[in-house]
């Protein structure tokens, strides 16, 4: 009977925890930030603890795996509309190769050593640094690789998200807010306006809300 119980859970909570995610939404499965990892070990660690006291009611764990992803939805939502929290929960990504020299300051502000790095490039099919003009540091962890040999236009920059606009690229571009408002003015476009800006060739790409689909 006991076997049975454990079963049963097993089940019911393989198609609870399927539902959340497809609720919570697809990135929750491709690319698990701070807060979606926090959130999955969480959940984990509860359905184990319900499946292993099969004497307790289920509800002592269904009642917090949904109290988590609500909470996930709810930041989720808040993040959406204000870039700074989402910055200060995800974090921004970190740029560890620059023209081909390592940004060793930005390795220890992440934690990140020599070895990771390596690891990663030769993850991606690069035998050494010398081949890479730019590598970035993902929020997810990843190592995005931009080689001299097949990357041929220069890497665009975020300038603006959501009407925000991104301080770290103005500090790259030796720019400030001002030079953005002039070059918006120019064009006869409020900031609110504008979905996603970025700088490439010396120009500015700028996507509007009201540009979007």
């Amino acid at each position: 009977m006991e076997y049975l119980i454990i079963l049963f859970r097993t089940v019911v909570f393989y198609f609870f925890i399927l539902l959340l995610y497809r609720i919570m939404g697809k990135r929750e499965v491709g690319q698990l930030g701070i807060i979606d990892l926090i959130v999955s070990i969480l959940i984990a660690d509860l359905v184990v603890i319900s499946i292993e006291n099969f004497d307790k009611s289920m509800l002592y764990t269904i009642i917090p795996i949904a109290t988590l992803a609500l909470l996930q939805l709810i930041l989720a939502f808040i993040t959406l509309k204000q870039p700074q929290i989402r910055n200060f929960l995800d974090g921004n990504p970190s740029v560890i190769i620059k023209n081909g020299k390592i940004n060793y300051k930005e390795m220890v502000k992440q934690k990140y050593n020599l070895d990771d790095l390596l690891v990663q490039i030769r993850d991606k099919g690069y035998r050494s640094i010398e081949e890479i003009e730019y590598a970035i540091l993902e929020n997810n962890g990843t190592l995005s690789v931009f080689n001299y040999a097949k990357e041929k236009s220069p890497l665009p920059l975020p300038l603006i998200l959501d009407s925000n606009i991104q301080v770290d690229t103005l500090k790259h571009l030796n720019k400030d807010k001002k030079w953005v408002y002039t070059i918006l003015e120019k064009k006869n476009i409020n900031i609110e306006d504008v979905f996603y800006a970025f700088y490439k060739d010396k120009n500015i790409f700028i996507i509007k809300n009201s540009d979007l689909i």
